[in-house]
């Protein structure tokens, strides 16, 4: 019977793939590493050699961020990860410890699932790929329907190259007709071992949900701290340059800037001075409408546009042509103060303390709100502030003077470069890691035997022994502490 149904047909497709890479799978498992690294080379080569075409193609086909710092994405997804990843031992013996005589021993998970957001589309599916592979996984895609073109282009140019460097065919895939159903099926299907979500809210806790292990991510809602100890112009144009980076659309990037009152004039005179358009009560009431939708979420209508796009669909007024970060005061925090919320978008909200105290518990404040485990970023050159601020932040990645968007992903920190950023348990995610191949292997492990029944036999009867000559040890002294104590009262 021929399928005619769009939902059908994608479940079916989804199936077909996840045999593929199955079948791939297992070829994949019986390569030693060099052959592995062959494969990831290709990956990284190919990503990088059409990094600006399949920029422009996201870009476009999207209407997200700038296709020129989507191209750095891209190359940083193909050359950065490479040269993180490509010495690392992920198959096969990975280290023998010859005193406790314990081996660990790589293994792939199997198939892997990578779901795609439209805001990173090509830079995810590269980064993914090099990753899954590395660790003798295949991956079957499921592309966000907004960049299905873009994101289907980026698999088909890696899975090529991947091929003629000797990987087997499906090993690299993606779902022609991107559906709901066939996300679902993809995440449900028994054949696939592990999830690495990367999307919204709903989406990574339908991965969680699925029954099949996974790796997803939260929403990032990261607050910026400028203290008075900080170097404010270089402050102001770190947090400017990385919420104007693709026009905001990486999750790590600031989403609020946090000040002390006796700081406020002067940071609000930088961010002025840098081109930031800080909006008078009213502009800052009317964007916030725009900012949310009527059941809470954040605006698509402002994903990855710019300031002069976002004032023309708000009906703001007054905005000047050349603002490159909106800028709305905020007073408190929770899911009807738009500001306070996550935006994927050259906009921030501004919050005002009276001390570090209120700093501090403010960030807190935010992020449990939206946001934990996810991104903090802190501007001081007191060390002894970072350190109380570092052991009570809700975060995972707790960044110090440098950009949220470029510092989270380890661009320009020294964290794993990585696209997909844990956020522990304390944001629902499984682990805490700027994720990597390491993260997507089992450790299989070989020990050999260092003992003998007899030997635990008699180790546990020393320690019993020894346990109990030291209690009657201590109760003899206590009672001849009984008996002196008697002696002194009846004697004196």
């Amino acid at each position: 019977m021929e399928l005619k149904d769009k939902d059908l047909i994608s479940v079916q497709e989804t199936r077909n793939l996840l045999i593929e890479a199955e079948k791939a799978q297992r070829e994949l498992s019986r390569m030693d590493q060099t052959q592995i690294d062959r494969i990831v080379k290709a990956i990284s080569d190919a990503g990088a050699a059409h990094a600006v075409p399949l920029a422009k193609a996201a870009q476009q086909e999207t209407g997200f961020g700038r296709w020129q710092d989507k191209v750095i994405k891209n190359m940083f997804a193909a050359r950065v990860v490479y040269d993180a990843v490509k010495n690392e031992k992920t198959v096969g013996i990975l280290h023998e410890d010859r005193e406790r005589k314990v081996w660990d021993i790589g293994t792939p998970v199997g198939v892997i699932a990578g779901i795609v957001p439209s805001t990173n589309p090509t830079s995810t599916v590269i980064y993914k790929a090099m990753i899954a592979l590395k660790g003798g996984n295949a991956i079957v895609f499921s592309p966000h329907p907004g960049a299905k073109k873009c994101i289907l282009e980026t698999v088909q140019v890696i899975s090529k190259a991947a091929c003629q460097a000797g990987c087997p065919k499906g090993a690299i895939s993606a779902i022609s007709v991107p559906t709901m159903e066939a996300t679902q099926a993809l995440m449900k299907n028994d054949r696939t071992a592990l999830i690495l979500a990367t999307g919204g809210g709903a989406m990574v806790k339908s991965a969680y949900s699925s029954g099949t292990p996974a790796i997803g991510v939260g929403a990032g809602n990261g607050p910026a701290f400028i203290d008075r100890s900080a170097d404010v112009k270089r402050a102001v144009k770190q947090i400017l340059d990385s919420k104007t980076f693709d026009n905001g659309t990486i999750c790590a990037s600031e989403q609020s800037i946090i000040v002390e009152r006796s700081m406020e004039e002067k940071v609000v005179e930088e961010l002025k001075a840098q081109g930031a358009f800080v909006l008078t009560q009213e502009q800052s009431r009317q964007l916030g409408r725009f900012i949310l939708r009527a059941n809470g979420t954040m605006n698509p209508m402002i994903v990855g546009k710019t300031c002069a796009q976002i004032a023309e669909y708000a009906g703001l007024c007054g905005v000047p042509s050349s603002a490159r970060v909106l800028v709305g005061r905020e007073t408190k925090v929770g899911a009807d103060a738009p500001y306070s919320r996550e935006k994927l978008a050259p906009i921030l909200g501004l919050f005002v303390e009276e001390n570090t105290d209120r700093v501090l518990e403010r960030s807190i404040e935010i992020l449990h709100m939206e946001g934990a485990g996810h991104t903090f970023s802190m501007h001081a050159e007191d060390e002894a502030l970072v350190r109380k601020f570092a052991l009570q932040i809700p975060a995972s990645r707790f960044l110090v003077n440098t950009p949220g968007a470029l510092g989270g992903i380890g661009a320009t920190t020294g964290l794993f470069p990585a696209l997909t950023l844990g956020c522990g348990a304390v944001g629902g995610s499984s682990s805490s890691n700027n994720i990597g191949p390491l993260d997507l292997i089992n450790i299989k492990r070989v020990a050999f035997g260092t003992k003998e029944l007899e030997e635990i036999r008699r180790e546990s009867e020393t320690a019993q022994n020894s346990t109990t000559s030291s209690c009657s040890g201590r109760i003899s002294q206590e009672l001849i502490n009984t008996i002196v104590d008697k002696i002194v009262k009846e004697f004196v």
